[in-house]
């Protein structure tokens, strides 16, 4: 049975602290600064603000925001996935400026460390989502809330190799250098694909960039240099970018291609069999938590310093299954507006 709110007792004892947290939060009116008296403001800060796993992330620190008494999100990220200067000037301005808490997806699993440890030295707790950092916990971070990446890359190696009945010429296309999250999808993929021992997997150390438009000429470049059986990508842009390479090249019936994560134009190629299979995290459960633990962190209440919020193989044969509808379809409209 797929299990959608993983780990259970975690999420429990979260809900539970964040309504104590509701219940004691102090009466709110407005000081000189414009900042209403007894509020605390969180910074969520994504890696973008373009994809739709970017919007679910945002939507999850909506719904926090609004069950959390006293508690107000400011969402602010570079446009492109690869702008870590920018981001780097986000926490640093953010700190600067006496945000109370941090919530980042860091672009750069090492060069993220640094304003991460002069926000918490700073008395402003950061909560990790969605890719790590070379840190410590306690010192450079207070939690870590995100998908369990190897695993997930390590569901993607095992329904690709039985797509192929174990034979057959894999590539695989990387995302991008100092992306903690995709390098451990990247490495269990290799992990899983290696256990076929019919199957030549084809690295070329490749990258698909920050955009779909970057992803789209990698692509390209590989796929006029070789013939495959079967692909893996490992992130939203680099799987769409190589979605529109296949198709220019009339190959998505001639390829099994697995992806990860989802968006309406992945999900309606998997209904039209160019795509067969897209390992989905949940972003909204990841935005919700990650904001409900820096709240929790900065009133110095009980949390958890690791969370997964869990991640599914989704496939033709499962697709409209009420779990995994609920899954690739979260009510962004709800909380953004949309």
């Amino acid at each position: 049975m797929i299990s959608l709110l993983r780990p259970i007792v975690a999420l429990a004892m979260l809900l539970t602290l964040a309504s104590c947290t509701s219940e004691s939060a102090p009466a709110t009116g407005s000081n000189a600064a414009g900042k209403k008296t007894g509020t605390v403001k969180i910074a969520v800060i994504p890696k973008g603000t373009t994809h739709e796993f970017w919007k679910s992330i945002h939507a999850g620190a909506v719904k926090a925001e609004r069950e959390l008494e006293g508690v107000e999100i400011v969402w602010r990220g570079p446009q492109r996935e690869d702008d870590r200067s920018q981001q780097i000037s986000l926490v640093e301005n953010f700190v600067s400026t006496g945000i109370d808490a941090i919530v980042l997806a860091p672009l750069d699993d090492k060069a993220l460390v640094a304003p991460c440890r002069l926000a918490m030295s700073s008395g402003i707790p950061v909560v990790v989502i969605d890719s790590g950092i070379q840190g410590t916990v306690g010192s450079d971070f207070a939690s870590y809330v995100a998908t369990d990446n190897a695993h997930g890359g390590e569901l993607a190696g095992e329904h690709l190799g039985k797509l192929l009945g174990g034979k057959g010429k894999v590539l695989l296309l990387r995302y991008q250098e100092g992306s903690a999250s995709t390098d451990l999808r990247e490495s269990g993929f290799v992990a899983a694909i290696s256990k076929f021992d019919g199957i030549e997997l084809v690295d070329p150390k490749r990258y698909a960039g920050a955009t779909r438009d970057s992803a789209q000429r990698e692509s390209e470049n590989l796929l006029d240099n070789g013939k495959y059986d079967g692909i893996f990508c490992p992130n939203e842009s680099a799987t769409f970018g190589m979605l529109l390479a296949l198709r220019a090249r009339n190959l998505t019936a001639k390829v099994k291609f697995v992806g990860f994560d989802a968006s309406p134009g992945l999900i309606e190629a998997m209904k039209a069999g160019e795509i067969d299979g897209l390992v989905v995290q949940n972003p909204m459960k990841m935005g919700y938590l990650g904001t409900i633990v820096a709240v929790h962190a900065l009133r110095k209440e009980k949390f958890e310093t690791n969370i997964d919020t869990g991640v599914e193989l989704v496939t033709p044969d499962n697709l409209e299954t009420p779990a995994i509808r609920e899954l690739i379809s979260p009510p962004l409209e709800e909380y953004l507006g949309q």
